[in-house]
């Protein structure tokens, strides 16, 4: 998210991208494969898991929920969106 706004511009997010510390509420920036590849979303952790997260990341839907892989930026498989 870094030099997308004006020159001197703070990202107005603070990520968790350490994924040995997620919990649930940390906000997360997660990307998605297919046609959205390459774009940076943000969404807050509702579960936390071993191998897994699941994402809130719809706002206008809060309760939608994405499956993502447990890394540093979690991945989500473009079906889900």
């Amino acid at each position: 998210m870094q030099g997308m706004g004006e020159t001197g511009e703070a990202c107005p997010f603070e990520f968790n991208f350490d994924e040995k510390s997620f919990k649930v509420g940390d906000t997360v920036s997660y990307r998605v494969n297919g046609s959205l590849e390459g774009f940076p979303f943000v969404g807050t952790l509702v579960e936390v898991h071993e191998d897994y997260v699941l994402i809130a990341g719809d706002p206008q839907d809060p309760d939608k929920r994405y499956r993502g892989t447990r890394e540093s930026r979690p991945m989500v498989d473009y079906e889900q969106i």
